[in-house]
């Protein structure tokens, strides 16, 4: 009795870890066949020799006599038994599993236990799962190149370590699987009778699911609607487990079984006739995850060398013909069904979700089907024998997965109602038909009698407003597996063989209670598709192909779903795949979305001004009636074209991408979020995170800056791409429940600093890197020219053209779109940026002064004495660098002037109250506030675009520049001669060609009117650091400079004089250019008016001021 009662405990048990076994020997296979995996001692070459020697002589190997060729192992013995050993004893467990099996098997024979798929389902099912198995285990384990080499050389290192063999039978079991089929073929002669009937039981169930597509559409199986009257009856079955059974695993069932058991093929036709079935419907079988066994040459190959098998052989080759020739097509045609057949399931139940309670064995059926056919489909493509592939391709997979998904959301959204139904089913229904076939029992021993007692009262007891507890049915399932194995003895007192009408009730109420507590398991069991997980090649060209199909494009989350199956491959006998990570499948999801992007900003594009050139030549030519050819130039199509269409059915590209976008946003919005192993995965922040990335990537893109030719987009354009794009991202909103908002803010914030979160440049670096080295370097050598009256930047004729037009990048629209596209933070970048190039230039500035400090110190005290002056000035040194470096100075100066007044003019716009309230704290700040104070508050309104007497960042910038080594006096004294040396150094100017006045531009084409900028700034800031009297020092260098420049009046030299009049004006700029207080505007008037140009009006009468 006890040894009955615990078959259903052993097969469970052997099962359980012959599933276990199949995936360590799987991950041995796969280490054995990756060079990077593989075992040291297998791929040594010093080893080589050792290692062939072991493989040669297996399983004997005498190693006490063979020291010579075994030598080289005797280093590595100890290193061997502790890398090997994992390997080694995972062959040891298979070894003692075999020995499980088939002592089991022999219990079985003994007990003489009656099988039957549709009575004793849960016996007959384990029963053919452990058979199957274990075969599938030692060909698997046969697969193992390498395992005659792990186990000697193993054997060999614990005999050298311990005196003996640690397992001397294994190798021997080996050598006797070396062919396993056929050795198998003989294990399981005297088990013919119980496997054979056992497979038999399944002419009732195969043959009835092994049906063709219209065979299934003319019964309308698996429709709700075909019978609108019966809809809310529950589905019922006979074979209620049988009806949502893999096809793919009574297959293995079949073909394995009867090659196992090959005798009663010759003597049963029913068992034949299965056969045949099953060889037709598939050329290889599933082995273990990718490995695949190949039906036709296996069996072919085995029977031909047995005698009277001819025949045998004949029906193997026609059903292989059958196969190949019609196999591909019929399974094409199923899933062409499925695919309508789960849509309509689908929309019933998500408009009727109530309907799962009656019709749930309908879902779990169609589960199964598609289950069945998307495994066939994924195995066989990845093993074809046919030349032709068109069978093997479904660019509609998705579809089926996707309706797939949606009935397994219903079932996991919905089970608290079919828990609620089967509940009421099992206490109202179930417990008292079951209780009169109880009484009816004409035989019934106590020990059954009490179990079947349990199984009603339990169900009787049952109640929906159970609260609190959890049901659990698992005890009574398994007492139901126990007494079917008591009952199916030969000589059991109440034998099941003679009530069937109690088993097949017993399996439907089964059923019932996997409905009330294991609905989880039960989406496993029948649509668990985690096997793509071996198949990735497969799993990313179904992925392709649904996106490049518009029509599947919808279903492209079904795959990144399918990620969520992936749990459920693994094994607890082999944890360490737990640790494998799969989200990576899905990456491709939220990239592909964006491929519809960029045609929108295109289309905007064409509205910017520079477009309309052609179309008004065109307009010009055709008014004058000039011919620009033979044939004249073709019409250019005018924006907007493309949203004019006669008719409503016309289709344009637009349109398409439009709906493909929608699609494609329809699958990323499908789910909030997936489980997949330890990581929950959010596909709408997947989306939002990669939609920053790729805005990034974009907008650093539209800039198309080049550093070869120093090439770059002009702010306005770019400025319109980005809103272009931003507008296109917009649109996203309507479709997926994410917050646009947020990518535009961290995305464009991220673009006003020097680089983005990733450490790329951003576009203020490329900007700002490209005004200080492209075109402001051009302005200093001579190319360029700064025109006030313009207030932008022009290129100057010259014999080497520039590649741009600088004043396309610095008039007034073209700096307020800058400052729109870098905002306040990137100008303030770009205002550091260009006071360190001043910095620069002013530690020269200094050094020059230092080489000249004695006789600017005699100057600064002689500028009454003309005489003394000309002298003292023949001496000074770099007076052409001073007056050039200043004059870069000031250029840098008024490039941030324009970048500062379009500051202001764009923040007026944005922040008009804001920046109004800065302007007016600026201009009432009192004249005797501390200097600190000041600064912060010109900080502050410069940080808003606004001008201020001194300049911060020049203060900050010129403020680290101070040296340790020269006392803070020096540093004063340097300062105060530097503006002595640019104002006697300005007559110089005279001379130069180019520094003749343009009243038209308002400055002078060598750009040294920005000296007055430059003068008044670098004083301001100066002076601010050195706690100076910004107006004394001004003063005295206008006091230098008149007098200076009194000398050109008297000079003959028409060269050295030729453009004095122009310079004389630089005075005038200078005492314009700073917001002077009234009473120092008096003093700058009095001194430019009294100490020059009266003078200068008394020697040269011809002056017109």
């Amino acid at each position: 009795l006890m040894i009955i009662f615990y078959l259903a405990e052993k097969l469970t048990i052997l099962n359980d870890r012959g599933i276990g076994m199949l995936t360590r020997i799987y991950n041995i296979k796969k280490a054995c066949g990756d060079p990077k995996a593989k075992p040291s001692y297998l791929i040594d070459k010093n080893l080589e020799s050792a290692v062939k020697f072991i493989v040669r002589k297996f399983p004997a190997v005498e190693t006490r006599n063979n020291n010579q060729q075994l030598a080289q192992l005797q280093k590595e013995k100890s290193e061997i038994l502790k890398n090997l050993a994992l390997y080694y004893f995972t062959f040891v467990d298979v070894m003692e599993f075999k020995d499980h099996v088939c002592e089991l098997l022999n219990t079985i024979d003994a007990c003489q236990v009656f099988f039957d798929i549709t009575v004793n389902f849960d016996l007959t099912k384990n029963y053919l799962d452990l058979v199957v198995t274990y075969t599938n285990l030692m060909m698997l384990l046969s697969r193992i190149e390498e395992r005659k080499a792990i186990i000697g050389l193993y054997n060999y290192a614990h005999e050298m370590t311990h005196g003996s063999r640690y397992v001397r039978v294994l190798g021997q079991m080996i050598v006797d699987y070396e062919n396993p089929l056929k050795k198998m073929m003989e294990e399981f002669v005297p088990h013919g009778k119980s496997l054979s009937d056992a497979l038999l039981s399944l002419q009732m169930v195969y043959p009835r699911r092994n049906l063709s597509a219209d065979q299934w559409r003319n019964a309308q199986l698996l429709s709700l609607i075909s019978a609108p009257s019966t809809m809310l009856n529950p589905a019922q079955s006979d074979t209620m487990p049988c009806e949502y059974l893999s096809l793919d695993t009574m297959e293995k069932w079949i073909v394995f079984g009867f090659i196992l058991c090959h005798g009663v093929l010759n003597s049963d036709q029913s068992a034949l006739s299965l056969w045949k079935l099953a060889l037709q419907s598939s050329t290889c079988l599933c082995l273990f995850r990718d490995e695949v066994f190949h039906i036709h040459k296996a069996a072919e190959d085995l029977f031909i060398n047995i005698r009277g098998y001819n025949k045998r052989v004949n029906d193997i080759k026609e059903c292989k013909e059958q196969a190949l020739s019609h196999a591909g097509l019929m399974h094409r045609e199923r899933r062409k069904f499925l695919r309508s057949a789960l849509k309509e399931l689908a929309t019933v139940l998500s408009d009727q979700p109530g309907l799962l309670g009656p019709k749930a064995l309908f879902v779990f059926m169609a589960l199964s089907f598609a289950r069945d056919e998307i495994i066939w489909l994924l195995r066989h493509a990845d093993n074809i024998q046919k030349k032709s592939t068109d069978d093997f391709i479904d660019k509609h997979i998705a579809e089926l997965i996707f309706y797939m998904e949606e009935l397994r959301a219903h079932v996991r959204k919905y089970g608290p109602v079919m828990q609620r139904y089967y509940v009421q089913y099992l206490s109202g229904f179930d417990a008292v038909v079951l209780n009169e076939l109880v009484q009816n029992l004409s035989v019934c021993p106590e020990d059954e009698s009490i179990i079947m007692s349990s199984f009603v009262n339990t169900m009787t007891s049952l109640s929906v407003k159970q609260d609190g507890d959890v049901f659990d049915f698992r005890g009574m399932r398994l007492d139901w597996f126990r007494l079917q194995a008591y009952t199916s003895v030969s000589k059991a007192s109440l034998g099941i063989a003679d009530h069937r009408e109690l088993g097949k009730m017993m399996n439907t109420i089964i059923f019932h209670t996997k409905m009330v507590d294991s609905l989880v398991e039960m989406l496993v069991e029948t649509s668990d598709l985690s096997i793509f997980c071996f198949y990735s090649r497969a799993f990313e060209k179904m992925f392709q192909q649904c996106l490049e199909l518009p029509s599947q494009s919808r279903h492209s989350i079904s795959f990144p779903l399918l990620c969520t199956h992936f749990m459920s491959c693994t094994h607890e006998l082999c944890p360490e795949e737990v640790s494998s990570d799969v989200t990576t499948e899905s990456q491709n999801l939220t990239v592909s979305i964006l491929k519809g992007f960029p045609v929108p900003p295109v289309l905007l594009l064409q509205l910017l001004p520079k477009h309309c050139a052609k179309t008004i030549s065109q307009a010009v030519n055709k008014k004058s009636k000039k011919q620009t050819g033979k044939k004249g130039e073709p019409e250019r199509e005018k924006p907007g074209v493309e949203s004019m269409r006669k008719n409503r059915l016309l289709v344009t590209n637009l349109d398409k991408l439009h709906t493909a976008l929608s699609e494609l946003c329809f699958s990323i919005n499908y789910v909030p979020n997936m489980v997949i192993w330890e990581h929950t995965f959010t596909p709408r922040e997947y989306l939002t995170s990669h939609l920053e990335i790729r805005f990034t990537k974009s907008i650093v893109g539209m800039t198309m800056y080049n550093q070869a030719t120093q090439e770059i987009a002009k702010p306005s354009e770019l400025l319109t791409s980005v809103r272009a794009y931003m507008t296109v991202l917009q649109s996203i909103e309507n479709y997926v429940q994410i917050d646009i908002t947020r990518v535009f803010n961290n995305v464009l914030l991220q673009q006003t600093q020097h680089l983005d979160s990733h450490g790329e440049p951003t576009i203020t670096s490329l900007y700002t890197n490209w005004y200080l080295e492209t075109l402001l370097r051009q302005v200093s050598n001579g190319h360029i020219a700064y025109f006030p009256a313009m207030k932008a930047f022009v290129n100057l004729p010259t014999e080497n053209e520039l590649t741009f037009n600088a004043e396309e990048y610095s008039d007034i629209s073209e700096m307020r779109s800058l400052s729109e596209l870098l905002g306040p933070y990137g100008m303030k970048f770009l205002s550091e940026s260009l006071m360190w190039h001043i910095s620069s230039q002013v530690a020269e500035l200094k050094k020059l002064v230092v080489d000249n400090v004695e006789v600017l110190t005699q100057m600064r005290t002689s500028f009454d004495k003309p005489e003394q002056m000309a002298a003292l000035f023949k001496k000074l040194s770099s007076v052409d660098s001073v007056l050039k470096r200043m004059t870069i100075i000031g250029v840098i100066l008024s490039f941030r002037s324009l970048a500062q007044e379009a500051l202001r003019d764009v923040l007026s716009c944005h922040i008009p109250f804001l920046v109004s309230s800065v302007e007016d704290f600026k201009d009432h700040i009192p004249r005797e506030t501390d200097m600190k104070v000041a600064m912060n508050v010109y900080e502050l309104s410069s940080a808003a675009g606004l001008p201020c007497e001194i300049d911060p960042a020049l203060v900050v910038a010129l403020s680290s520049q101070k040296s340790e080594n020269i006392s803070p006096e020096e540093e004063y004294k340097i300062a105060c001669l530097l503006m002595v040396f640019v104002a006697v150094s300005m007559p110089t100017l005279a001379s130069n060609v180019m520094s003749q006045y343009s009243p038209a531009i308002e400055g002078h084409c060598n750009n040294i009117h920005c000296l007055a900028k430059a003068v008044n700034q670098i004083a301001a800031a100066l002076f601010t650091i050195h706690k100076g009297s910004i107006e004394d020092r001004l003063k005295e260098f206008l006091a230098l400079a008149s007098s200076s420049l009194l000398k050109i009046g008297q000079e003959t030299d028409k060269i050295t004089t030729r453009n004095r009049e122009s310079v004389y004006l630089l005075l005038d700029m200078v005492s314009h250019v700073r917001d002077w207080p009234t009473i120092e505007s008096n003093i700058a008037s009095f001194i430019t008016f009294e100490v020059l140009f009266y003078n200068i009006l008394l020697t040269h009468s011809n002056l017109s001021v």
